[in-house]
């Protein structure tokens, strides 16, 4: 008889454990599914967005065509405009750098 309720007992707590373990994958179950629907349409959302920046992209695409017989003038302005930026990117680039090392020195003293 005693081994019979041990029996039992081990028997009806293995089918407990089972109920709530198939519950929680239930439930872990439900909770992919969710997050792959909300990754779908985000996924959609981007690839709506590259579409939009791919066209803005070609239409204000510069022309890097061969420029052997163009005519000087505009070449040296793109030039000269490609060189201000650079300079700007440069200054801004390194403020930020300043501004960096003295937050750190604030620390390292």
């Amino acid at each position: 008889m005693l081994w019979f309720s041990v029996w039992a007992v081990l028997v009806v707590g293995t089918l407990v454990g089972a109920f709530f373990l198939g519950r929680r994958l239930w439930r872990s179950g439900l909770e992919l599914g969710r997050a792959l629907a909300a990754a779908a349409e985000t996924w959609g959302q981007l690839a709506d967005r590259l579409a939009e920046l791919q066209a803005l992209a070609a239409e204000n695409r510069v022309d890097t065509g061969p420029t052997v017989l163009a005519p000087r003038g505009p070449l040296r302005e793109r030039r000269a405009a490609l060189r201000e930026e650079r300079v700007a990117r440069r200054a801004a680039r390194a403020e930020r750098h300043w501004r960096t090392r003295q937050s750190w020195r604030a620390y390292w003293g």
